[in-house]
């Protein structure tokens, strides 16, 4: 995966240092991944994008290769994604990008729109893939979520206990229900990751985060700031979207401009529709540059 691209990190002005894969030239676009992956999920998208564009391929905060600034282990809040997102704003300028679109699905994908929220005058375009935003998640949860999505409750219990019982079968935890999903290279990236005790404790803090900061943040927001650019809304028929019927009235609150589809898939878009998402994501970069 990635053959020829470049790996870096970049340390930030909060401490944090974010690994990067970067290839291409062009306009810039910053990927970011969702949980429980790292950026190696944008390998089928990656190197198409970078034909004609600068790609930027970052992991999280405390998610692959990237290290949480000092502290942030002990702090749900330092895993918020407005915490997240000024990590990435600091990548892009450390590149030399003032500007770019933002590409990111699952948990990378609130950390985009929160990007997009918080620093309008960088982000030239946003695609948010199979996520509603955090606040409204929350507000409309029912048993059926609760059953599909017990996940986001059990990780973001106090203490240590999930990271405590997520030790004992990590593999049974994190890969149940990808068989056939993810590429073998990039199950052998997500699963390097993820035995490593303190990307455990990442996550689990990224939705310690969701479940309080993320929602309060959310909530100051609605109504009173919304996404300015070109924004571009996928999902999964198959995936937790696929019984919203109004996916994107939901986004149209928070970016006026969103138009998507749904596509005919679980929820792991890039790895399981890679050429539908690679051309809509183009459709969207063409028509942010006119």
């Amino acid at each position: 995966m990635f053959d020829g691209w470049a790996s870096t990190d970049v340390t930030t002005p909060a401490g944090a240092r974010i690994r990067v894969r970067t290839a291409g030239s062009g306009p810039p676009v910053l990927l970011l991944h969702g949980y429980p992956q790292t950026s190696a999920m944008w390998h089928h998208v990656a190197p198409g994008l970078a034909e004609d564009h600068t790609v930027v391929a970052a992991d999280l905060r405390g998610y692959g290769d990237s290290i949480a600034p000092p502290g942030a282990a002990d702090d749900p809040a330092a895993f918020g994604k407005r915490a997240m997102a000024a990590d990435q704003l600091a990548v892009m300028a450390a590149l030399g990008f003032a500007q770019f679109a933002v590409v990111g699905h699952d948990r990378g994908a609130r950390c985009a729109y929160r990007l997009a929220l918080d620093h309008p005058e960088a982000v030239t375009a946003l695609a948010v893939l199979d996520i509603l935003p955090t606040a409204d998640v929350f507000a409309s949860v029912d048993a059926a979520f609760a059953r599909s999505a017990w996940h986001w409750f059990f990780l973001a219990q106090p203490g240590d206990l999930p990271e405590r019982l997520i030790a004992a079968d990590p593999d049974a935890f994190f890969l149940r229900g990808t068989d056939g999903v993810f590429s073998d290279e990039a199950r052998a990236a997500y699963r390097a990751a993820y035995r490593r005790p303190e990307v455990v404790h990442a996550m689990c803090q990224d939705y310690r985060a969701g479940a309080t900061v993320d929602v309060a943040d959310d909530e100051a927001d609605r109504g009173r700031r919304q996404v300015s650019c070109p924004t571009l809304v996928l999902w999964g028929r198959r995936g937790p979207l696929g019984r919203v019927p109004d996916v994107l009235d939901v986004w149209r609150r928070w970016a006026p401009q969103a138009a998507g589809e749904q596509l005919d898939c679980g929820h792991y878009l890039a790895e399981e529709r890679p050429a539908a998402t690679l051309a809509a994501v183009r459709d969207l970069l063409r028509s942010s540059c006119r």
